[in-house]
């Protein structure tokens, strides 16, 4: 199975609203967001036979340096390679010296695909989400 990553486009948004376990649950803020990015050029997507099956926005502006604020992966595709491969394309094509994202506390499937790409604790903040503290990584050096 074949994973092609290219640049989000507007055509994209509503096939990455349908995935995304998020959009389909909030008052729309999400749906606004993923508009936000792809319209940015932030987004990137993961196609597998022509599907789309993931995305990851990448924005620089966590210190002037990149930040993959969003990794989601359809949930048939999880386990495929999807999301490590997402991560690695931004890593790749990072435009700045060093590359952070962060993750809940709770959210223990993304912690463990960080640690297998190598990704390094960087610290954590409490108060985001109430009882939930935000980890944050240092992606691998190039």
């Amino acid at each position: 199975m074949a994973i092609r990553f290219r640049a989000a486009n507007a055509d994209d948004v509503a096939s990455l609203v349908a995935l995304d376990s998020v959009a389909a649950t909030d008052d729309g803020s999400r749906r606004q967001a993923i508009h936000r990015w792809v319209s940015a050029g932030d987004t990137r997507v993961a196609e597998i036979d022509g599907e789309v099956v993931g995305y990851c926005v990448v924005e620089e502006n966590f210190f002037d340096q990149a930040f993959v604020t969003m990794v989601m992966v359809a949930p048939r595709a999880r386990g495929h390679g999807v999301g490590a491969g997402l991560l690695d394309d931004a890593q790749r094509r990072r435009r700045t010296e060093k590359i952070f994202t962060s993750t809940n506390l709770s959210n223990h499937p993304m912690q463990r695909l960080l640690a297998r790409s190598g990704w390094r604790s960087a610290g954590i903040v409490y108060g985001l989400d109430e009882g939930d503290p935000e980890l944050f990584f240092l992606g691998p050096e190039r």
